[in-house]
């Protein structure tokens, strides 16, 4: 152990660190855990050192095609380990512990961030990993982005006031549906794009119960396609108990949008709240 710590660097950045070796020559071997820490690496345009990822990382198209190690919560040590890695990064989110203990044990530098619920954690992200790269003009480059595209969708949010009320659920297969309330990703998103989350009671994520649901009178019903799929489809969704007493049932306001884009928390960020505005503005 005390070897170990010899040989790594660790530094507190607010709620961001990391550990990596001592050296200052820019890993050629990574690995990502988590769909929006692959985006950035390729929005850095540092993919020709990326060797594997997990099943959340779908974009760019080609990620998909990269060596999977498994579910970023249910990772397999053996198949990082396999793809000799000088670098492996990934959130809190990660895990099981075992194998994140298996990853240390067997000296592969970890690289680890806080997972995104801002986009203050989106700029905070690029900045760490692009120093760990050594891309820190490309970081720079891609947060100035961000910030254009961040300003342009207040000009016509601001150009486009709306009151509406957007009720997120998070459907998972033969469970309760979940509402996102305060401090989630989605509430950010919804914020973003101009609207309102209709959970204002409490943060995080609870079940919805019909009560609730009816309760919450929401103008606008959003989930992700595979959470779509797990209620049985639209009509199956929005005439379910409590929902169907809803403004939004009512006049079938009902946005469907891929995970990734709305709860990854990456480079493309704003471009989900400008296509959640883009969304609600159209029904």
């Amino acid at each position: 152990m005390v070897a170990d710590i010899g040989r790594r660097l660790i530094l507190a950045w607010g709620l961001v660190f990391f550990a990596l070796p001592a050296a200052a020559e820019a890993p050629r071997r990574i690995v990502t855990i988590g769909g929006a820490l692959t985006e950035i690496v390729y929005a850095l345009e540092a993919q020709e050192i990326l060797v594997g990822n997990d099943t959340t990382s779908y974009y760019p198209p080609e990620a998909e095609h990269l060596p999977k190690v498994g579910y970023q919560r249910a990772l397999s040590a053996e198949g990082i380990v396999s793809l000799y890695p000088d670098l492996v990064i990934l959130t809190e989110e990660a895990g099981p512990p075992a194998v994140l203990a298996q990853l240390q044990a067997a000296n592969i530098p970890i690289l680890q961030l806080r997972a995104g619920r801002s986009l203050a954690d989106v700029r905070d992200a690029i900045r760490v990993i692009a120093r760990a790269l050594k891309k820190d003009r490309a970081g720079s480059a891609l947060i100035d982005a961000i910030d254009r595209q961040t300003a342009e969708l207040a000009k016509v949010t601001a150009r486009q006031p709306t009151d509406k009320r957007v009720l997120f659920i998070l459907q998972h297969g033969g469970g309760a549906p979940m509402a996102a309330g305060r401090e989630t990703a989605v509430d950010s998103i919804i914020r973003l794009s101009g609207a309102r989350n209709a959970v204002t009671g409490y943060a995080g994520y609870k079940p919805l119960t019909p009560e609730a649901a009816a309760a919450l009178q929401p103008d606008v019903i959003l989930t992700t396609a595979r959470g779509l799929a797990q209620a049985g489809g639209k009509d199956a969704l929005l005439t379910a108990p409590g929902l169907s007493l809803t403004p939004a049932a009512r006049t079938g306001s009902l946005i469907v949008m891929d995970a990734l884009l709305l709860l990854g928390f990456g480079p493309r960020t704003t471009q989900a709240a400008a296509t959640l505005h883009e969304a609600y503005q159209g029904l």
